[in-house]
């Protein structure tokens, strides 16, 4: 299993980001062995979020030789051409290190926001993948219902990029996984152990399967962990009682079991998000908590 780290992107304090805050927090991650950098994507949300492109963007040249992921896009919002083009730009720079994961989002204030029907979402997202195929040299030519594409954008990327699709793991969304894309992305908060293990047999040996959005806290503290379930139930609108034995807050043992649980089920890589204290959590699950995710 692999490592890596979302982005703080979402302002859960009120204290906003500082400059040059998040290339000092991608090279503690580049310095602890972290794999890859992840953004996720939204235009509105319950707390204010930064723009997950450009951020990839500014710590392109912090990163080290971690992949960049998106985790995910949001083609149908941002528009298959537009995205592809940011795609290719972030591929470039990078010397090939994209990973374009995409999926429809869930927020239908986001796509109030866009002027898009919320209900047209999974057409779209289809053909938008299609589309984005199209535009990076990878596919050919295409012409459906809401986008068509006849020829790739100039400069096309330097390596691909792979294109992963999020899914939360229902039977249409992995077809979709199989059938249109290079890899799976789930959501920790929405996909259990069990679920994947499931969802595992219908993608295949060797199909990359990746776990984003893994919520992580590590204390010893019983107050503190409960006190951070509460708060992400709240946001996410999960129980917390769900949540416990799904992401990774609380004591590092019992992260290091929920970890063991994942990688038995068939997920190879895993994207932590750090509620809080960013640079401490980072060393914390490194030092903690992988350690222990390989014994019985």
């Amino acid at each position: 299993m692999r490592f890596g780290v979302h982005l703080p992107l979402v302002d859960f304090d009120g204290r906003g980001w500082l400059p040059g805050e998040l290339g000092s927090y991608v090279e503690v991650a580049c310095r602890l062995g972290y794999a890859a950098i992840a953004a996720n994507d939204h235009f509105v949300f319950q707390r204010p979020w930064l723009d997950g492109i450009v951020a990839l963007a500014s710590v392109v040249e912090r990163s080290g030789d971690m992949s960049l992921a998106t985790t995910v896009s949001l083609p149908v919002l941002r528009g298959p051409a537009a995205l592809a083009k940011a795609a290719a730009a972030l591929d470039i720079v990078s010397g090939g290190r994209l990973i374009l994961g995409v999926g429809p989002g869930s927020s239908a204030s986001d796509y109030r926001l866009a002027g898009v029907e919320f209900d047209e979402r999974w057409p779209r997202l289809d053909e938008s993948i299609r589309a984005l195929r199209t535009y990076l040299g990878s596919g050919p030519a295409f012409d459906g219902r809401f986008y068509s594409a006849d020829a790739a954008l100039q400069p096309r990327p330097a390596a691909g990029p792979p294109i992963w699709i999020g899914s939360w793991g229902s039977a249409a969304g992995l077809r979709r996984v199989a059938r249109l894309g290079d890899g799976w992305l789930a959501s920790a908060y929405n996909t259990s152990p069990a679920q994947v293990a499931a969802a595992r047999l219908k993608l295949g040996d060797g199909f990359p399967c990746a776990l984003a959005t893994m919520w992580t806290y590590v204390t010893d503290d019983r107050p503190t962990s409960e006190a951070h379930l509460n708060r992400l139930g709240e946001m996410l609108n999960r129980p917390p009682d769900q949540l416990r034995h799904q992401v990774l807050i609380g004591p590092a043992q019992e992260c290091a079991a929920t970890l063991r649980a994942y990688a038995g089920a068939g997920i190879d890589h895993v994207f932590i998000w750090p509620l809080a204290d960013p640079h401490d959590q980072l060393e914390r699950f490194m030092s903690e908590v992988v350690p222990l995710s390989w014994k019985a």
